[in-house]
């Protein structure tokens, strides 16, 4: 009697679903069940008895009283040794049919490429998140006992189905991305299209399983900070800024500093001409220098006609309406260009 009494109390009454609600699938802690066992199905969720990797029944949300009568494949499932006591052996596993929470990913290393606009290689991360669906529960369990899981978290997902996912992600992220030719930096505007892209690819994957993709997102696509190129380029972008904001006035500043540096220099100007070694007389760095110079509004002009003195920037004579001859310089080289010039016959500079 000892042995019977000793099995008995491991023959469970209730059969009923206790674990984690953020598991997936969990499977009874008990195999060994009474005849006359009731079945507790929650709603959202299917129960699904299995003897030797075969399905003997599937249960959904309800209340069931489990007797031979009822349902006769549990004749085929009695124990040989009941201890007085009508009693079947299966395992029983519960799988949860509701959508489930957002599940997050990440690409796991940078996807190298090359900016469309700014022909810079570079590289981006991407994250977001996805909610899926168990749509068909047999096929689901069959998958995952194939593979030995006997339960499975919903955060699990992102490991079980890691390489396919990440093969796929990076590439249509990298495909698509080049097809939109965008700059990079400003991809986040294409978020919802490129989620797009993805979604059919991975549900592709999940039909095989029985899951059901509920909705994937993209929460963001970055630049690694540390990227060497994308650091270079941007502190080209910020002095071409600067240099378009200073413009001219920056240019006629610099030169006039330059001069009087000269000026003070010991042997003047000639001095340090002769001091350069590469060929220019003085009287070049004068004239060459002077290119860029650009006498400031303190400073003062003669018109030729009345012989008035004037603003240096005077268009025309207060006296005599005599019109000066107006001349422009590249903002980058300083050399003399024709006023309606847009860019620079020197160096091929735009001007504004």
């Amino acid at each position: 009697m000892g042995f019977f009494e000793k099995n008995i109390k491991n023959w469970t009454s209730v059969i009923q679903n206790t674990s984690d609600g953020n598991l997936l699938v969990s499977k009874h802690q008990e195999e060994n069940f009474n005849t006359n066992s009731t079945l507790i199905v929650a709603p959202n969720e299917e129960a699904i008895f299995i003897k030797n990797g075969v399905i003997e029944q599937v249960f959904e949300n309800g209340t069931y009283n489990l007797t031979t009568e009822n349902y006769p494949f549990i004749s085929d499932l009695r124990n040989t040794f009941s201890g007085g006591k009508n009693s079947f052996n299966c395992n029983v596993y519960f799988i949860r049919k509701a959508h489930s929470l957002e599940i997050k990913w990440g690409t796991n290393s940078p996807i190298q490429l090359r900016d469309p606009v700014l022909d810079i290689a570079t590289s981006v991360r991407a994250r977001g998140a996805y909610k899926i669906q168990i749509d068909n529960c047999s096929r689901f369990l069959l998958k995952l006992l194939g593979n030995n899981v006997n339960y499975l978290e919903q955060e699990s997902l992102n490991n079980y189905f890691i390489n396919e996912f990440q093969q796929h992600i990076k590439t249509i992220l990298t495909s698509t991305i080049i097809a939109l030719n965008k700059e990079i930096l400003g991809i986040s505007a294409e978020l919802n299209t490129l989620a797009e892209k993805i979604t059919p690819a991975l549900q592709e994957i999940l039909n095989e399983y029985g899951i059901k993709l509920i909705v994937f997102s993209i929460a963001g696509i970055d630049i690694p900070e540390n990227d060497p190129n994308r650091q270079k380029l941007e502190e080209a972008f910020a002095n071409r800024k600067v240099m378009n904001i200073l413009g001219k006035d920056w240019s006629r500043q610099q030169s006039t500093e330059i001069l009087h540096s000269l000026a003070e220099n010991e042997g003047g100007i000639a001095g340090l001409g002769a001091s350069i070694g590469m060929g220019l007389s003085a009287g070049n760095v004068i004239a060459d220098m002077s290119k860029n110079v650009m006498t400031s509004t303190e400073q003062q002009k003669i018109c030729p006609q009345c012989q008035k003195a004037l603003a240096y920037n005077a268009k025309f004579c207060s006296e005599c309406g005599y019109k000066f001859e107006t001349k422009k310089y590249c903002i980058n080289c300083g050399s003399e260009i024709s006023e309606n010039a847009k860019f620079c016959s020197n160096c091929g500079n735009k001007q504004e």
